[in-house]
């Protein structure tokens, strides 16, 4: 009995020490807290954290079921829903708070601070680790998305409105979206595919070969088609854009493929290898003009330095080089 009283006893003094630390991460962080009343009574931040320890503890003790119902409950009462696997660190603050989720398997560490409408969720529907990873002191904020297992380093900070789809290194700043044109919506309706291509159908293959004989229009191209089998090689654009179709016909949650590359990236990596390509060329043409005229090699012109690319991966210039 004596013990059953002390092991009551250390859990009431934990949970006042967590409650002290967690109204004082509100003063710290939100001008507008006047007094610790105030706080207890309107702060739904603070309020879904105490219910969630509750959750967390009793999933933790194997009462899921029940646990998922506090949670529940929890969402209901202050608009933000943590799921009651996910692991909270201390001092932890919602600011606002409507709108929040966390999943299940996102953990958080201590000092972190997010606003209203961010989302730590996942892009997978396989067990495991699918959602991120926030390390001590990250603040997000309102309205970010922070999708996927990956980890977010101590003290970074995601912007409003931010689409983070891959690792934070520490103290990093993201801004803006990821948002791309990947797949042009009228040509995935024609392969039966909606705009994202992840509704998990893939047309016929009799359907698709229809598709591309109608778009064929030259009789010679027709008969081509015809005896070309559809999991050969793609000979035309259309064949391309089918073969991509297909691959993509898979549930992406949130609409997003973080291995997507960039096209606008892309872009920029094939136009610095075909400024690459021509510098090559010149130097070329240069040694061929100094046989004919010594003197023409005398002249010394600067030439760009990987430093002075700020915007560009130094790997990119040195893959040739290893």
């Amino acid at each position: 009995m004596l013990s059953v009283i002390q092991n009551l006893s250390k859990k009431t003094q934990t949970i006042k020490a967590e409650l002290q630390e967690d109204i004082q991460a509100v003063f710290d962080r939100d001008p507008a807290a006047r007094n610790t009343l105030e706080v207890l009574l309107t702060y739904p931040g603070v309020h879904a954290l105490l219910i969630h320890r509750v959750a967390h503890s009793m999933w933790q003790h194997n009462n899921k079921g029940l646990a998922r119902f506090v949670s529940f409950g929890n969402r209901f009462l202050t608009g933000i829903e943590i799921h009651p696997a996910a692991k909270i660190g201390r001092r932890f603050f919602i600011d606002h708070g409507m709108g929040v989720v966390i999943g299940e398997t996102a953990e958080i560490g201590d000092d972190v601070t997010l606003y209203h409408g961010v989302t730590l969720g996942g892009v997978s529907l396989n067990e495991g680790k699918r959602h991120p990873t926030l390390e001590d002191g990250v603040v997000v904020g309102a309205g970010a998305k922070v999708l996927g297992g990956f980890t977010v380093g101590k003290y970074a900070k995601i912007g409003s409105n931010a689409v983070v789809v891959k690792e934070v290194p520490a103290g990093a700043t993201m801004v803006g979206s990821a948002a791309r044109l990947i797949h042009d919506k009228a040509k995935a309706e024609q392969m039966g595919l909606d705009s994202l291509a992840n509704n998990g159908v893939t047309p016929a293959d009799d359907y698709i070969e229809k598709t591309i004989i109608e778009k064929t229009t030259d009789a010679e191209q027709i008969k081509s088609v015809e005896k070309t089998s559809i999991n050969t090689s793609a000979t035309n654009e259309e064949d391309c854009n089918k073969i991509k179709l297909e691959q993509a016909g898979v549930f992406h949650q949130y609409g997003i493929d973080p291995n997507t590359p960039d096209p606008v990236a892309m872009t920029f990596i094939k136009m610095l290898e075909h400024i690459r390509q021509s510098e090559a060329r010149l130097d070329e043409l240069q040694s061929a003009m100094c046989k004919l005229d010594p003197t023409f090699c005398k002249k010394h012109y600067t030439k760009l330095d990987v430093s002075d690319l700020d915007a560009v991966d130094p790997q990119f210039f040195m893959e040739d080089e290893l």
